[in-house]
């Protein structure tokens, strides 16, 4: 995969779309306010905007090369990794699923969005990590 794209695991139908008005690219649609969002993966280019702006933390990116994935999460706890940090990466359940490493971390507001790198098998099942 050239490109990151967002995978979103949102299950709400809430009143709730600020990962649709956030996208440059208009990538990401919703069927009516209470809809559950839907990637235009053509569209996306994985920019991340939409990660840290989703108050449910169910968006991340995943982009795959060879036998290594890039995974972007939101963060919200303290502390924060630092880069080249190796990091234990959990599931959807918590459950611990192997080592990441820290490639990258931005900063947009209360939501730290974090990269790692890990094994490409483990790209859908990394939904965050302990440090």
């Amino acid at each position: 995969m050239k490109k990151g794209v967002a995978v979103i695991e949102c299950v709400q139908e809430i009143p709730c779309n600020p990962c649709v008005a956030i996208c440059p690219f208009q990538a990401i649609s919703m069927d009516g306010i209470n809809g559950i969002p839907i990637v235009d993966f053509n569209k996306c280019t994985g920019c991340k905007q939409c990660v840290s702006i989703c108050p449910g933390l169910a968006i991340f990116i995943i982009k795959t090369k060879d036998n290594k994935a890039h995974i972007t999460i939101p963060y919200e706890f303290l502390p924060v990794p630092a880069k080249g940090d190796i990091v234990t990466a959990l599931d959807r359940e918590g459950k611990e699923r192997g080592e990441g490493k820290v490639i990258q971390i931005l900063k947009r507001g209360k939501t730290s969005v974090i990269t790692i790198e890990a094994d490409k098998k483990l790209a859908m099942n990394i939904r965050n990590i302990k440090v």
